[in-house]
């Protein structure tokens, strides 16, 4: 059972362009309701240890409950919809203040 904030190796294949590609870190960002409906798509944000520091990016620091290794970004900008079946491993949960943070991020990234 996916979870809400689940950080993720996902495959998301060849890129096309600036796309995060292959094997993957992503943290699942689709609705608790959602996901515990058994969806046919999740909605997923990449992770990169590349620090750029763009406003439609949330930190992501490393530790034993996400499961990452490095400080990482949680690119926003990429929101990303997905088969579940792309998901290879869950490494482990960034927690609803990173969540919440991401989701807020999307608001201003979408205008809305």
């Amino acid at each position: 059972m996916l979870n809400s904030g689940d950080v993720v190796d996902l495959d998301v294949g060849s890129p096309e362009g600036r796309e995060a590609a292959f094997r993957h870190p992503a943290v699942i960002v689709s609705a608790q309701r959602v996901l515990d409906g058994g969806p046919t798509v999740i909605q997923v944000v990449p992770i990169t240890s590349t620090i750029r520091k763009f406003g439609s990016e949330v930190e992501v620091r490393a530790d034993t409950d996400n499961g990452l290794t490095q400080y990482s970004m949680a690119r926003c900008q990429h929101i990303r919809a997905i088969s579940p079946n792309r998901v290879l491993a869950v490494r482990g949960n960034v927690g609803s203040l990173v969540v919440r943070q991401i989701r807020e991020t999307f608001a201003v990234v979408l205008d809305l």
